[in-house]
């Protein structure tokens, strides 16, 4: 499988994961608006998917994938699945005393992410409650994070992209079928999110076990006290422990910023909390589609390049990767920056989501997208430094990264509010991902191959006329007052999109740009 088609995969079915968030999303604002309430879930949520993605998805596939795809490269698959078995005993039984403290601690963890929420003690208890409900979710999905690190090493990729529709489809059910049955029995409809999210936990381990039998790589979890012993002392358990350390701070600073961003949004004025999540929810859309997808199948190639010392093919997989991060991120982030409201207004704006939330979300979304080349680009630079096992390296970049996003804060939440916590964190992105680029690049991993500089210029003209084009289509026509016609906004949305897409390809090809050198890879 090409790397391309690799992404493409990935991509397709993150976008379907993407269109069912977005569709989450957009039922949940229409019936519950925005308010106390919705940012006490909010809270609840991010708690959980904090420590996902710092012990899941962060340190430990980070640390996971590289060793597991080195150790098939010198190995074999007797080695290889020696060592899943021996990692994946320890996972569990780190799992489950780790969600034991989280329900018992959860009145700590609300206050440590968001104490501005005890301005309103009902708010403050719901999220309490919720978070002990939902705490739980994370061990669900760092077995799923373990099971997608197996699966994406051994090229079968499909599944573990296609899994979090399972999470959205659930959630959508807890909208439009528990929310409103609580309401008639008379319990608080924002409760049935609770459950939603737990099920969708358990439906996205569920179906990894099917991929992983026909792999042969099942984990055998150990249960007895001499086999837990054993895994502990396997010398991979111990590499990916000494990795995961300096991974889990680096992975931490990004989640401390975001847990001190969301403390100092739990302190402005009510509802903020919530547009910083809409604004997310928007900006992961090329976040993902680009940057999660590259990273996944990035990452075990450039590690097996590494195990078997084929620095050119790992320098060519990074050029290729950092290409179709300038031409697919730049002009993304010109479409948050200019097109916010129409894409806001279109896709949020019914039910309980009223005119000002519009302008707030948009606002901050285009903070978001100022930042977005660079929170592509460390999707596809990172892995450049895990794959040769340096977790140090990212782990200080992204440290320098939190004291400059945070100094930001200082200077732009005062003058910006919720939307300062945003282009700070765009702000910050950027810092990373430059530093992450002058470090493979001074210490010779990666060598760019020729082009570049005209490449840049074509992308830069490209997007020039993109921005002009999307600033006339978002000022033309009445986006807000077109919510008693969704079915014309929406088509009017497709129709501009469409037309941006083929505005900004049709001046690439005519400026020389070959597509095609991005497919063959």
């Amino acid at each position: 499988m090409s790397l391309f088609k690799a992404a493409s995969t990935v991509s397709a079915l993150t976008l379907a994961s993407r269109v069912t968030g977005l569709v989450r999303d957009m039922l949940f604002v229409a019936f519950f608006g925005v308010s106390a309430l919705t940012d006490a879930f909010y809270v609840a949520f991010r708690i959980p998917n904090l420590f996902r993605r710092i012990f899941g998805e962060g340190a430990f596939s980070q640390a996971f994938v590289p060793v597991l795809a080195a150790c098939r490269t010198t190995e074999g698959e007797a080695g290889a699945r020696r060592m899943v078995d021996h990692v994946s005993t320890v996972l569990l039984w780190t799992l489950v005393a780790l969600c034991i403290v989280g329900v018992v601690g959860a009145p700590l963890l609300v206050y440590a992410l968001a104490s501005g929420l005890r301005q309103d003690p009902y708010a403050y208890d719901a999220a309490v409650l919720m978070t002990r409900w939902m705490f739980p979710y994370i061990g669900f999905m760092s077995l799923v994070a373990l099971a997608g690190g197996i699966l994406n090493t051994w090229k079968k990729f499909a599944v573990p992209a296609a899994s979090p529709v399972l999470l959205n489809l659930s959630m959508i059910l807890s909208i439009t079928v528990a929310a409103p049955w609580f309401r008639r029995i008379g319990i608080e409809p924002i409760y049935s999110q609770a459950i939603g999210v737990m099920a969708g936990g358990v439906l996205q381990l569920a179906i990894q076990f099917p991929a992983l039998r026909r792999l042969g790589m099942w984990p055998r979890f150990r249960l007895a006290l001499a086999g837990i012993r054993e895994s502990w002392h396997d010398p991979a358990t111990r590499q990916i422990l000494r990795l995961m350390l300096p991974a889990l701070l680096g992975v931490s600073v990004a989640q401390i910023s975001l847990l001190i961003n969301t403390q100092i949004a739990s302190y402005l004025p009510a509802g903020s909390v919530s547009w910083l999540n809409n604004a997310d929810r928007l900006m992961e859309f090329p976040t993902a589609l680009l940057g999660v997808a590259l990273g996944v199948v990035l990452m075990p190639q450039l590690a097996a390049a590494r195990a078997g010392g084929d620095e050119v093919r790992y320098s060519a997989m990074l050029d290729w990767g950092l290409r179709l991060v300038v031409l697919l991120a730049i002009p993304s982030s010109v479409a948050l920056l200019v097109f916010a409201a129409p894409l806001v207004a279109t896709l949020f704006h019914y039910g309980a989501f009223k005119d000002s939330d519009v302008g707030q979300v948009a606002f901050a979304l285009g903070g978001y997208g100022t930042g977005l080349l660079g929170l592509v680009a460390i999707k596809v630079l990172a892995p450049g430094y895990y794959a040769s096992h340096d977790m140090k390296t990212p782990m200080r970049i992204a440290i320098g990264a939190l004291v400059v996003t945070q100094l930001l804060n200082v200077a732009l939440v005062p003058w910006l509010k919720h939307a300062g916590l945003a282009l700070s964190i765009g702000l910050g992105a950027l810092v990373n991902a430059g530093s992450l680029l002058v470090g493979l690049l001074r210490r010779g991993s990666y060598k760019p191959s020729p082009g570049w500089g005209v490449f840049a210029l074509q992308v830069l003209a490209a997007s020039v006329l993109l921005a002009i084009f999307l600033a006339w289509a978002n000022g033309h026509f009445p986006w807000v007052a077109w919510r008693a016609e969704p079915l014309k906004r929406a088509a009017m949305l497709a129709v501009l999109v469409g037309a941006a897409g083929a505005l900004y390809f049709g001046a690439l090809i005519a400026a020389g740009v070959k597509l095609r050198q991005f497919v063959t890879h």
